[in-house]
């Protein structure tokens, strides 16, 4: 069942302390409870810019964040607000409320970079919220955008050479994998919305204030004077430029080519300047009419088109998942390195595919405690039972592991199955035998007796002794629910009394010698026969075991093709989604006669191609599938047989 949780107020998740991150273990407790998916709605922004009241509203509270009626900064490191999702009952929303940027007492921007980079690393949307008009200021105050290459990395090792790393960025389409939309607050707009003299919307007034300037290598009809490359203090690429285009031209680049979903807002000053500090008291009807409506267009825009929040490969973030990485990610800053994306999801997968098959196993040792009443009367009836929980046990198991090495703990998976498997067989064999025994013992008391008074040791005992013993099993035959191993207690019961058959027959003087060696045949014989029943009991049962290995081999195939299926299906999304992105991009930047941009996205675009086409074939799959019947093979090497089989089917 998905958990929903209930939170009051928010509450610190990243303290800020003497410039160390630190990350608070009971907001950590809060998020671990939550195995429903989170959208992540993250705001940053210079500090006393109105962001703690913009995510209250969201909250749909007044109060809630803190909003602080000075000109010092009120919130510190990263605090957190997870509240129902509107309208989306399985997701839960998770608001993080950033520590305000470029409080110049703090002195150390670093420590702003980071808190920035944290919040692109773990939102799905992300707000970044500034004072008035878009302009060169309000641009250079954004430089932590140009930074985040050198915060975030995308993956273990960068791809190329380390020539070719050297001049250019990363790929910027892995950014794209994991960033977050991006949503630009205006807050105090005063102007008017024009371009030209003509009415815009807030999106084209962003779109236009995001052009680049042309540099000489796009002025193709004029003639171009050789400019010396200057290395750029970012990590963003830029062509060679004189320094003020470059500088004019970074930050923008930079959120056109990392945040290419991206949307505008613009909001009037909610109240005047001196109810300001009374803002969080104060009803809807107090304030400015123009800024509730952009208020709640705001809201109804993050409610209807925020995401859950998503990991590279397309592997949806529960509240359990968004903990893990805020402590690997907070963990590696603390510890003096770079947040890597493709690293955390590598940690994240372990954990995730551990408490996959645990939740797994523990799924399936509760259905078979439900389905299962032992002794069973067959042991089809134990294996129908069993293939139904492990069915059940493989779709949690799938519903939650990464596809990262999926096949090891997909084997462990098996593995453990087989081993639950084979100890209810043994229990059920051990129950079935108990109570098998305790059916016969009250039957077998004048039996017993008759031996111990020694009362066959007569004329014509052998054949009350006979008669006794057939007495018994025709009312042990009677007694049903005995189980699996009816049978077979029977013929070790009856094999008990073969001796004491012998003895009393040899002794009986109402036999002629030649009967005794008939009637001693004919005890062999069935004792023969006896075995032989057992045997074909045993071969029996050994079959239908190996039959389920088969089916249990076969089914694990087709939930690993499967699984694989879909995480094709959610990468080429997510290559798509790139690539429109960037196609997007490319046709502004031709557009706008950047010829450069354009020529560098294309490289991209054919990557991310190439890259579609591979994963549309199957090769990779059945690598996957081979590794995993690879690990299988030494566990069970009795399943060689039937593995052959299948592969070749």
């Amino acid at each position: 069942m998905a958990s929903r949780i209930h939170m009051p107020a928010p509450m610190c998740l990243i303290e800020n302390k003497g410039k160390n991150l630190t990350v608070c273990p009971e907001a950590l407790q809060v998020l671990s409870k939550i195995n429903q998916p989170v959208a992540v709605v993250a705001i940053a922004g210079l500090y006393r810019t109105g962001k703690s009241y913009l995510m209250n509203r969201l909250a749909g509270e007044n109060k809630g964040f803190l909003l602080g009626p000075t000109v010092q900064a009120t919130t510190k490191g990263i605090w957190m607000w997870c509240v129902p999702y509107p309208g989306r009952p399985d997701q839960t929303l998770v608001l993080l409320d950033t520590e305000g940027l470029g409080d110049a007492k703090k002195g150390d921007t670093q420590n702003d970079s980071w808190i920035f980079a944290l919040a692109v690393l773990l939102s799905s949307t992300l707000v970044y919220n500034s004072m008035g008009t878009i302009d060169q200021h309000a641009m250079d105050q954004l430089h932590y955008v140009t930074e985040l290459t050198n915060c975030i990395k995308s993956k273990s090792s960068p791809r190329g050479s380390p020539e070719e790393n050297s001049e250019v960025l990363e790929d910027s389409a892995d950014y794209v994998r994991f960033f977050p939309s991006f949503i630009w607050a205006m807050r105090d707009f005063t102007l008017q919305l024009e371009l030209n003299g003509q009415p815009c919307t807030e999106d084209e007034y962003l779109e236009d204030v995001l052009k680049l300037k042309k540099g000489p290598e796009d002025k193709a009809s004029e003639p171009t004077d050789n400019f010396e490359s200057e290395e750029s203090s970012a990590s963003c690429p830029v062509p060679p430029y004189p320094h003020d285009i470059q500088q004019y031209n970074l930050p923008r680049e930079c959120i056109r080519l990392f945040f290419p979903t991206r949307k505008c807002f613009i909001f009037d000053r909610p109240t005047n300047r001196k109810n300001l500090h009374w803002l969080e008291d104060m009803e809807e009807s107090e304030l400015e009419s123009d800024f509730v409506e952009q208020a709640e267009r705001f809201c109804n825009h993050i409610y209807e088109t925020s995401k859950a929040k998503t990991v590279p490969g397309g592997n949806i973030v529960t509240g359990s998942m968004l903990a893990k990485l805020v402590e690997t990610y907070v963990g590696t800053i603390r510890s003096g390195g770079v947040p890597c994306a493709e690293s955390a999801v590598e940690a994240l997968a372990r954990a995730e595919n551990t408490a996959a098959l645990n939740e797994a196993t523990a799924r399936y040792v509760k259905l078979m405690e439900q389905k299962v009443k032992l002794p069973t009367e067959s042991i089809q009836e134990l294996l129908e039972r069993h293939a139904e929980c492990e069915t059940e046990a493989h779709e949690v198991f799938m519903a939650r592991a990464f596809k990262k090495d999926i096949q090891q703990f997909l084997s462990e998976l098996v593995k453990t199955l087989h081993q639950k498997k084979e100890e209810y067989c043994r229990k059920n064999e051990l129950e079935s035998s108990e109570l098998c025994k305790s059916v016969l013992r009250p039957l077998c008391e004048e039996l017993e007796k008759g031996i111990s008074q020694r009362s066959y040791l007569q004329s014509g005992g052998y054949q009350r002794f006979l008669d006794d013993l057939n007495k018994i099993k025709e009312q042990y035959h009677q007694k049903n629910g005995k189980g699996i191993m009816a049978e077979k207690v029977l013929q070790q019961f009856l094999k008990e009394k073969d001796t004491m058959g012998r003895y009393i027959l040899q002794s009986d003087e109402a036999l002629k010698n030649a009967e005794k060696e008939l009637a001693d045949a004919a005890a062999k014989a069935k004792e023969a026969e006896r075995e032989k029943e057992v045997q074909k009991q045993e071969q029996a049962v050994l079959r239908e075991k190996l039959s389920d290995q088969r089916r249990s081999f076969e089914a694990s195939i087709c939930q690993l093709k499967d699984k694989m299926e879909k995480d094709r299906e959610e990468l080429l999304k997510e290559n798509e989604k790139m690539l429109d992105s960037k196609l997007r991009e490319q046709t502004k930047f031709l557009e706008e006669k950047h010829q450069h941009f354009s020529a560098r996205l294309q490289t991209e675009i054919d990557h991310l191609m190439q890259e579609n086409q591979c994963s549309k074939g199957s090769s990779w799959i059945f690598q996957t599938v081979l590794a995993f019947i690879k690990i299988l093979i030494p566990i069970f090497p009795e399943w060689v047989q039937f593995i052959s089989l299948v592969l070749k089917s």
